[in-house]
């Protein structure tokens, strides 16, 4: 039986959203949330409890502080007779390179919006374009997952604003443009997918938000 829903959850407001400049001189990976970052956790948490009800749960958590400590946060929603879960290295976020200075960083993220945000990689780092191949590299291991007889009845993923755009644009086989255009889910947002049994496919209930300026350079396919 197909899971009922696949829902993406990004993580609560931490420091870095707050202040750049914690991306430049700190270790991303050790970010945290902010106070209010908890509590948006402890909401997203609330809201999932009442979209799947007594439904059994596989979550799916990046090992980035900040993301551990979203699951924490929306765990607390649960029994925990109801959940399983497991960290997944491959929904970490996109890895920014070394250490740098602000100013630095900011010139690097200039570049990026100059260049293409799907193909531009950071000195040292990955483009979005290499982020994909790790999501595309777990979807398969998500499908072999899912097919299980005994998995949970909703998966979950406590991830990142890139993985989670990512995600959607190859589940359901978008254009690089139809990706730049994707607004960043706000934190701790529910993004779902839900299952339709007409379709036999699954149906995106909470679609991103779109901003055509965000796509510079735009060349689609023309067929004779």
């Amino acid at each position: 039986m197909p899971v009922n829903r696949i829902i993406l959850i990004r993580h609560g407001e931490c420091h870095g959203n707050r202040d750049l400049e914690q991306f430049a001189t700190v270790p991303d990976y050790t970010i945290e949330l902010t106070e209010k970052g908890m509590e948006q956790a402890r909401e997203a948490g609330a809201k999932l409890k009442t979209l799947v009800g007594d439904e059994s749960v596989y979550f799916y958590i990046s090992p980035f502080w900040r993301t551990r400590s979203t699951f924490e946060q929306i765990a607390g929603s649960f029994p925990i007779s109801q959940f399983i879960y497991s960290e997944e290295p491959r929904l970490r976020e996109q890895e920014w390179g070394y250490l740098r200075t602000h100013d630095e960083l900011k010139e690097l993220l200039r570049e990026r919006k100059e260049y293409g945000s799907f193909y531009y990689r950071f000195p040292g780092g990955e483009a979005a374009s290499d982020v994909y191949d790790r999501i595309n590299d777990f979807l398969g291991s998500l499908h072999r997952d899912m097919n299980r007889p005994d998995y949970p009845q909703n998966c979950v993923l406590v991830t990142h604003s890139l993985a989670i755009r990512l995600f959607i644009m190859r589940w359901f086989h978008l254009t690089v443009e139809e990706f730049e255009a994707m607004k960043s889910p706000k934190n701790a947002d529910l993004i779902v997918l839900e299952y339709n049994s007409e379709t036999q496919s699954y149906d995106l209930k909470t679609p991103l938000e779109l901003d055509a300026a965000n796509v510079l350079r735009s060349r689609p396919i023309k067929l004779q």
